[in-house]
């Protein structure tokens, strides 16, 4: 049975939602209260989330057990959307159980709520149709190869996979190379887009700098997220990659591990992009 989600429904869809993200990054895992506040606004998204007029999200059950969930999002037509959102439905995040032996029918109730979900898009009438797995959870979003059985349900009913890849990178930062100081070199810190930047100069000019975040985990919202800081922003000036004897961009590692080993952050993510596709979105046009 397909039916929308009720609160009594939060403690099985907050095991669910954690299933997939230690899939994805072991050892983290999200509150109830982070699940059932991501229902109902995206604070983080503060420049698409406004975009939103509707929201809804259904869960498919069996035997009194949520086996399979997913959370979808209606964006306005209006000027002030961004163009590439504007008139969309998107299905925001797709989550069930793989197929066992005492789930043996999981397959089946993703299709019917998978069924759900696109009748609910074409009652919307949007102009275009999109899919991800952008659940409430640090590194968890796009399309994780880890979740094969979700992009299997995508593929039946007749998503695409479009756009880039991207890898996420996890490094104990006891693992780090330590801090080396490098003649002529100094190193600032100071407040970035992103975190914590540390900005390197030579000569009173700018050579680069690295962001990380680590208030990934705000402890009222998160289970288990404390372990994990992010890189958000690396820039090196191409004309300033080598100075001295040394190279500047090889190991980012060396100066930021200082912030995240000041904190209890002992995990630090970062990503890149692959050529090819970005598991970020699945296109469906109408």
């Amino acid at each position: 049975m397909v039916r929308p989600f009720r609160r009594d429904d939060r403690y099985q869809l907050t095991d669910l939602v954690n299933a997939h993200v230690a899939a994805v990054v072991p050892g983290v895992s999200v509150s109830t209260n982070t699940v059932l506040s991501a229902l109902e606004r995206q604070p983080d998204e503060f420049i698409t989330d406004p975009w939103v007029s509707e929201r809804l999200t259904l869960v498919a059950e069996q035997r009194d057990h949520v086996i399979a969930a997913a959370h979808l999002l209606r964006y306005r037509s209006g000027p002030e959307v961004g163009e590439s959102y504007r008139d969309i439905g998107e299905i925001d995040w797709f989550l069930c159980h793989p197929p066992a032996s005492f789930r043996p029918d999981a397959d089946e109730a993703a299709d019917l709520l998978m069924g759900a979900c696109l009748a609910q898009l074409a009652r919307w009438n949007v102009r275009a149709r999109y899919a991800g797995g952008e659940v409430p959870a640090p590194a968890v979003y796009g399309l994780p190869r880890t979740w094969p059985h979700i992009r299997a349900a995508f593929e039946r009913a007749g998503f695409t996979h479009v756009g880039d890849t991207e890898v996420i990178l996890i490094a104990r930062v006891p693992d780090l190379p330590p801090s080396e100081d490098r003649p002529g070199i100094t190193v600032q810190r100071t407040m970035g887009e992103c975190g914590t930047r540390l900005t390197a100069y030579a000569d009173g000019r700018a050579l680069g700098f690295i962001e990380v975040d680590t208030s990934l985990a705000r402890p009222e919202r998160h289970a288990r997220a404390a372990g994990l800081a992010d890189i958000g922003n690396l820039h090196v000036d191409p004309g300033g990659v080598r100075h001295g004897s040394g190279a500047l961009a090889p190991r980012p590692g060396r100066r930021l591990a200082s912030p995240v080993r000041g904190g209890p952050s002992p995990r630090l993510r970062s990503r890149e992009r692959q050529d090819g596709d970005r598991p970020s979105e699945l296109g469906r046009l109408p």
